[in-house]
Order: C-alpha cells, then structure tokens, then sequence
C-alpha cells in the first residue's frame, strides 16, 4: 500500500549531480515541497513502473541495477529469504507540486530478534552478497538534497530503526547524505568506466603500447595455432536461457582457478542462479540483455553478460574455460564487447567496480564510492548496534545465544 506524507525539503543541490546518471530538467526552485509516497508491498513497487521508467530516462540512467525490472526480480528472490529476518519495503517516491517523480530511494528495513531485544536496521535495495553490484537511486539533477531532506522528515515519522547502511554512496547524493547526519565513512570498491571513441581504431589507438601489445598477442595467438574464434551474442529471450546455462558453468570454472586473482562464484547457490535467470528474462523483455559468447571451434570458451541501459553498456559477470587461458580469452571477448557496443553508437562501458588490471588497463574514469554507517541516537538503538555486532563476530556475552540466533543473513 501507498503511505502518504508532506515534507517540507529545503535548498536545491548545488553540488554536481552523479556522473553518468543525471541530466534532466530545470533546477527546482530552493524551498521545495515535496510529497513521499512509501510503497511497502510487492504490489505498491509494481505500481511505481511508470515512474521507475520517467525516471530513468530523466536522468539518464545507465545501471541495471536502478531499473524497476531488477527491483522487482531480486525482490522477488531475496526479500524475506531468511526466516529469522523480517524484511519490509520501504520505497520512497518523492514528488514536487506539480505531482511529478523526482526521486526514487529504494529502502529495505529487516528486523531481527535477539531474545528480548528487537533491532532494525534498514538499508538501499540490494545489500545481497555481490549480484547488485551498486545500490543506487534515481533523482533528477538538482534534486538530491531536496531529496534527502525529504528521507530525514521521513524517518523522523518512524521509531522503530536502530541503524541504516548507505551503500554505494557518490555524487551529489552521496555528498548530501553526509552532510546531513553524523555518519561513520568507510570506502567501498571504485568504478570504471570507459568512454567509448567513435570507431574502434579510434579507442585502440587511445590505449597505453603494452595494452595494444596484449590485444595483439590475444587474436594473434590463436591464429599461430590456426584457430579461429567466432564472437556470438545471445539477445533474444531463448537465447539468453541457453546462453546463461553455459555462462554459469564458465563462471564456476573461473571461480575455481588457483594461482591468479580470485573471483568468487557468485552464483553458487541455487537462489542466486534462479535470480539471474528472472532479472535477465525481465530485462531481455526490453532488449537490454546481451550475453557475449566466444566460440572456438564447436565450444563455447569464454562468457560475459552485458546490460544495454540507456546509451551505455554495463559489463557484468563473466567465465571462462581455464584450458584457453594462454590465449586471453577473456581480454578477447571483452574487447568484441567494446567493438559491438560502438557499432551500436554507445558512449560508454561500464566495466564494474573493483581494482584489477582488466579494468584499469582501458584507461577509464573512476568513479569512488563510500559507504556510511548512521547510528540512530538514542541509547536503546546503540546498544542493540554492539549487541549485533559482536553477535555477529562470535565475541562476548551475544556469543552465548549463538547457537540460537544467527545475526549473518541467510542468502540461500
């Protein structure tokens, strides 16, 4: 259901809205009111469909992960997945007078018990163990301090949580949200994004020697051994089911490598695959699924899937067999990625967030990211944080219950 309020949000942002996710109309005036409408229920968050898609196209979203289709699919597959947390939706959709969405925040409060101690904790839609990789959400440019004025007035109207988690904080948002509440700061793993050239002569060109070298040895090394490859992209609906069953048993391969850089499984558990299949048949509804094959000969040897959103594209997972490693398979398959997405007249790739050299070797932009621990103030909300926390780590008096109560969440 739909819970109304009016709060009164003060002062536009003058701060530069996120990169790569915002430009939209005029900057609203500096007192704006703005109405939070709560949707709570699976049914309330359909609701806000048409809204999610002015949105997104207002403020020129590139993530997967801000679209209403993945809110609904990971909703679908993770709320309430623990029976010892009680997950409540708690998204905030903020309009101006003129009755129009500006904002959408999407919130997840899950309470946990503790004996006799209640806790809640709320954080953005999507704290699950690495299939979201950013929790980000829409506001139109100039918006981003109105909007958070608008979440403060918004908690302030509840009295049941203990703690919130921002996670995957940048931009204007991000600067907004610290300022307003005293908040302990940690750094989360970076961006990267590429700016695409207009031809790919043109973006190889751009690239640092030794990284034309490597691209060379990658196409050069099979044809030595007179083999040839063939890039296949799966984008229709059936395709891409056929295409995520090879990718989940390259992903799991690559997951098992020893001797390089480690790249957990993140789909090793039944609902986490399940997940992906229904995120990728809802986004492949509206074309923005692409599952990019290498074949060699008659074998699939290397997967990624890409997100079409907006007019970028977001790499995401990836697996390769380790017998083709010498050949750089994976260097391979994203550079025929890079050659599709400026045959489609993209501007950018998103190469995903953390530090490794297949990342930072295009020579992108970083984006930083910061995550912010708020602690409500009162006594009993404190308490309950320490509580939690060491229950968690296993240490002091929490560690007696421990056998009954679990403070990790279950992700299946």
């Amino acid at each position: 259901m739909y819970q109304q309020n009016s709060i009164s949000a003060s002062g536009a942002s003058d701060v530069p809205a996120t990169p790569g996710t915002a430009v939209a109309a005029a900057q609203p005036e500096c007192h704006v009111e703005l109405t939070v409408e709560v949707a709570d229920t699976l049914a309330a968050l359909e609701g806000l469909r048409a809204d999610y898609e002015q949105l997104h196209r207002a403020t020129a979203n590139t993530l997967p992960f801000a679209l209403h289709e993945w809110h609904m699919a990971w909703c679908a597959h993770f709320l309430n997945l623990d029976p010892q947390v009680r997950d409540q939706l708690v998204v905030l959709a903020m309009r101006n007078e003129a009755r129009e969405c500006v904002a959408i925040v999407p919130l997840v409060a899950s309470r946990r018990r503790f004996g006799p101690i209640n806790i809640c904790s709320i954080d953005l839609l999507g704290a699950d163990p690495s299939t979201t990789e950013l929790r980000a959400p829409l506001i139109v440019a100039g918006y981003e301090a109105s909007t958070v004025s608008a979440i403060r007035g918004q908690l302030a109207l509840r009295r049941d949580w203990d703690w919130i988690y921002w996670g995957s904080l940048t931009g204007a948002f991000g600067d907004a949200i610290v300022r307003s509440a005293d908040l302990d700061l940690e750094q989360e793993p970076p961006g990267y994004v590429l700016d695409l050239a207009p031809t790919w002569g043109e973006l190889r060109a751009r690239l640092k020697r030794n990284v034309r070298e490597s691209l060379r040895h990658c196409y050069n090394s099979l044809k030595r051994d007179g083999l040839g490859f063939v890039l296949e992209i799966a984008a229709d609906p059936a395709a891409i089911r056929t295409a995520l069953r090879r990718f989940l048993e390259l992903h799991a391969m690559r997951a098992q490598m020893t001797g390089t850089i480690e790249h957990p499984n993140h789909f090793a558990t039944a609902v986490s695959q399940r997940f992906l299949y229904s995120v990728c048949e809802r986004l492949a509804a509206r074309g923005a699924v692409r599952v990019f094959q290498l074949r060699i000969g008659h074998e699939i040897v290397a997967s990624r899937i890409g997100f079409i959103v907006g007019d970028g594209l977001y790499l995401y997972s990836s697996g390769f067999d380790p017998k083709w490693r010498r050949y750089s398979v994976m260097t391979t398959t994203t550079a025929e990625a890079m050659k599709y997405a400026i045959s489609l007249g993209l501007k950018t790739v998103n190469l995903s967030r953390g530090t490794d050299v297949s990342k930072t070797r295009w020579g992108p932009r970083t984006t930083h990211y910061s995550g912010a621990l708020e602690r409500r103030a009162r006594i009993v909300s404190r308490i309950a944080f320490r509580f939690y926390v060491e229950a968690r780590n296993g240490r002091g008096l929490p560690s007696l219950f421990s056998r009954f109560i679990k403070a990790r969440r279950v992700w299946g």
